[in-house]
């Protein structure tokens, strides 16, 4: 059997250095969304450095993951949408243009699971609301408006 290919994995190795989504990033997250359904998931474990205060999650690893699991979905979203397979030509990488996190609890460091589903599809932009649950509860919620890299952009890029 096949292995699915995490969302990311299809980026090119040129703009596969981010901190939270990157491959290539040795010393970042490396978070893997995939499709379920229509939603997309991923889960992350954080490290005990991750803490804000003994036993939980600081806010800011909170907001990056919903940021870059969003980003990734949105990215599959748009292939989706085209009628396109991951990883085709064109190839469509999106950057975050804006963030809202809202701390609903406080996230224990446990496995945590993102899940995101598509709001919103209009030209460039993709907006994507994110759920971040730790032992099935709801601690986070986000909103990421997402807008495709232009293509002369990623050329640029991958010229490099």
């Amino acid at each position: 059997m096949k292995e699915q290919k995490a969302f990311q994995d299809y980026y090119a190795d040129d703009v596969a250095h981010c901190y939270g989504c990157g491959r290539l990033n040795e010393y970042g997250h490396q978070i893997k969304s995939y499709w379920d359904g229509e939603e997309s998931v991923a889960h992350f474990t954080p490290e005990p450095y991750h803490t804000a205060v003994p036993g939980y999650v600081y806010g800011g690893l909170i907001a990056s993951l919903i940021d870059c699991h969003s980003t990734g979905t949105a990215a599959a979203a748009a292939y989706r949408a085209a009628g396109q397979e991951m990883g085709t030509e064109p190839s469509f990488r999106f950057l975050t243009a804006s963030l809202h996190v809202d701390y609903l609890k406080p996230t224990p460091l446990v496995p945590l699971e993102l899940r995101g589903r598509v709001k919103e599809i209009k030209g460039r932009k993709v907006v994507i609301s994110s759920t971040l649950s730790a032992n099935g509860a709801v601690c986070a919620t986000g909103e990421v408006v997402a807008v495709q890299v232009p293509e002369e952009f990623m050329a640029r890029l991958l010229a490099k």
